[in-house]
């Protein structure tokens, strides 16, 4: 009797957690995120809105709705299995041993950086004792090293020390952590989506910083009483019922997920015309964007949204889907002045691609 409960416990033991799918509105940061997760390259995202418009909710939904990934076992790391790239050294060695790698798998990881982290639990430790007097690299993984192969959510990241962004965003780039104590170095994989999210009322990064995420969607509290209503009565019907509220989404999740995959493998053979790369390059010319980043991104963006679509050709309308989303923050010089809401970019957009103005 008991074998015949013991398989939803199991399912019912993890915390349910409010599905994408059913997350109304909000379409700019649910685009930024999904095309972040089909091109991590892309470089993260940064949403700046009001309290209370489901940011974390949505960040831990996108989460929980990935399939789980192929991991080394019992590996601090998630080092993958077959590819050297995210592999941490220890686990390479073996392998060019002629070692064994068990494989498991794991729900892809969502990392909460708490505020008041040091720098010390972002990257980890070194046991300088136990590394002079055994010889060994005692090495006390930090949270960069659980967000491998996952996502790292910083709320309130426009109030976080500097030099603990440069971090993240540097780990963020190149897709390694290194952490260096009295002569002793280490280093392993830390490839992340970087998801920072903040209240504009309590401050901007400054520009050098916030041209490094790769998107940056805005949000708004939703004004349309109709829509609040909704909001209110389908987050009440999920608390009463999670499972139930669960098993109501699980076809769209299905779906959704099919699609993200599908789009993971399509990228590589997604193109774009020599013209319409121009025309990119045109534009971020004119807004007098500093240096190739923008370009890039949008570049990446635009080719994610193609994937997505389940296309290998990119077109001008997956162009200006994105292009507001990888440039809007990339316009302002001053550290005092305000975020362009896109309006400027889809101007010069629209001037460069020779294409109307939406009414709105």
């Amino acid at each position: 009797m008991t074998v015949a409960t013991a398989s939803p416990t199991v399912e019912t033991r993890r915390r349910a957690v409010y599905p994408f799918t059913a997350i109304v509105g909000q379409e700019e940061m649910k685009l930024a995120l999904l095309l972040n997760v089909i091109d991590p390259k892309i470089g993260g995202v940064m949403i700046m809105g009001d309290r209370g418009t489901g940011k974390s909710t949505t960040i831990r939904a996108l989460a929980d709705l990935l399939p789980e990934m192929d991991v080394v076992a019992e590996d601090p790391f998630n080092s993958h299995p077959s590819n050297p790239e995210m592999m941490s050294d220890e686990v390479r060695d073996r392998l060019a041993n002629g070692g064994t790698l068990p494989t498991a798998k794991k729900k892809v990881q969502m990392v909460d950086l708490p505020l008041g982290a040091t720098e010390d639990r972002v990257c980890g430790t070194i046991d300088i004792e136990k590394a002079l007097s055994e010889g060994v690299k005692a090495f006390e993984p930090g949270l960069l090293a659980k967000a491998n192969r996952g996502i790292l959510y910083v709320d309130e990241v426009n109030l976080l020390d500097d030099h603990l962004v440069d971090v993240l965003l540097d780990s963020a780039a190149s897709g390694w952590n290194t952490v260096e104590r009295e002569g002793i170095s280490i280093r392993h994989p830390a490839s992340f989506v970087l998801v920072g999210s903040g209240n504009p009322e309590e401050g901007e990064l400054r520009p050098q910083l916030l041209d490094r995420f790769g998107m940056h969607a805005e949000i708004r509290t939703v004004k349309e009483p109709n829509l609040r209503v909704k909001i209110v009565e389908e987050r009440s019907a999920f608390d009463q019922a999670p499972q139930d509220f669960l098993g109501q989404h699980q076809t769209e999740q299905d779906a959704l997920q099919a699609r993200i995959v599908q789009a993971q493998e399509l990228l590589p053979s997604v193109t774009m015309t020599y013209e319409l790369r121009v025309q990119i390059s045109e534009v971020c010319s004119e807004l007098d964007v500093d240096g190739l980043r923008g370009d890039i991104v949008v570049n990446r963006a635009a080719k994610a949204v193609a994937a997505f679509d389940g296309r290998t050709e990119v077109t001008l309308d997956d162009i200006k889907k994105i292009i507001a989303l990888c440039l809007r923050h990339r316009l302002r010089k001053d550290p005092l002045e305000t975020i362009d809401s896109g309006s400027k970019v889809e101007k010069v957009f629209s001037q460069v691609f020779g294409v109307a103005l939406d009414d709105e």
